[in-house]
């Protein structure tokens, strides 16, 4: 553990060393705020809750994530800086983890900072907290689902550029694979069996339930299987990239 919190502190550092993160940070702040106020219309639904702030999440995030988890292991691959980095007394597993979480946690203070959003749901009347607690549980897994994708994709190129769009596109599958608008279309011409089970892989059913308020083992069993295949094939590509 302590290698692990060793690399996570390089690398969250790493992040504030350059205005990059300053300005997605004020990105995503500026994004979340246009589709919790414009698009999602919150001011016209005359309620005291964060569903239109968390119901673009999954569509925001595929965006963003790849954008911040896209340099992982490309930037390190097209540096070289992975020979020396795999050299050091840490182990592959030890170097995937802290620099997973090192960006799981920046991605975690972006969402933090949205809190004004909080703020001003509580002013204006009596959320039930519960849910919005829920909520942000909710999009921090599913940021970091979609981050061990990032990461993942990272490994195999060196390319940013490639590693962004293979990841966007794995991760756009993981929602419309249960997105209702998707599912009730191929539901008729799919057995229901096929559509259920292609559904599972999805973010959307677990997220929904989380944003809902309801805390369910299996979408935390769902969102952490999801992470550790990802960073597991990370370990298994990056291991045969060295052999």
């Amino acid at each position: 553990m302590r290698n692990i919190w060793v690399i996570a502190k390089r690398e969250l550092g790493s992040y504030f060393s350059s205005p990059v993160a300053y300005v997605f940070i004020v990105i995503f702040l500026v994004l979340c705020g246009f589709f919790t106020f414009m698009v999602g219309n919150f001011f016209a639904r005359n309620e005291a809750s964060l569903a239109s702030f968390f119901i673009w999440h999954p569509w925001l995030f595929l965006f963003l994530v790849p954008a911040a988890g896209m340099r992982l292991w490309s930037e390190e691959r097209r540096s070289g800086s992975i020979e020396l980095l795999l050299t050091m007394p840490v182990t592959a597993w030890q170097a995937i983890l802290g620099k997973f979480l090192a960006a799981w946690l920046f991605l975690g203070l972006a969402l933090v900072l949205t809190f004004p959003i909080v703020v001003t749901v509580i002013y204006l009347g009596a959320p039930d907290i519960g849910v919005i607690v829920s909520g942000y549980i909710g999009s921090f897994l599913v940021m970091g689902t979609y981050l061990a994708i990032s990461s993942m994709t990272s490994s195999v190129t060196r390319n940013q550029v490639v590693s962004f769009i293979t990841s966007v596109v794995v991760c756009l599958f993981l929602i419309l694979a249960g997105w209702p608008p998707v599912t009730n279309m191929v539901v008729t011409w799919a057995p229901a069996w096929l559509v259920e089970g292609v559904a599972a892989f999805s973010v959307i059913p677990h997220f929904d339930a989380l944003q809902r308020g309801v805390l369910d083992l299996r979408d935390l069993v769902y969102s952490f299987s999801v992470i550790g295949f990802a960073l597991f094939t990370t370990g298994v590509i990056l291991r045969s990239r060295r052999a």
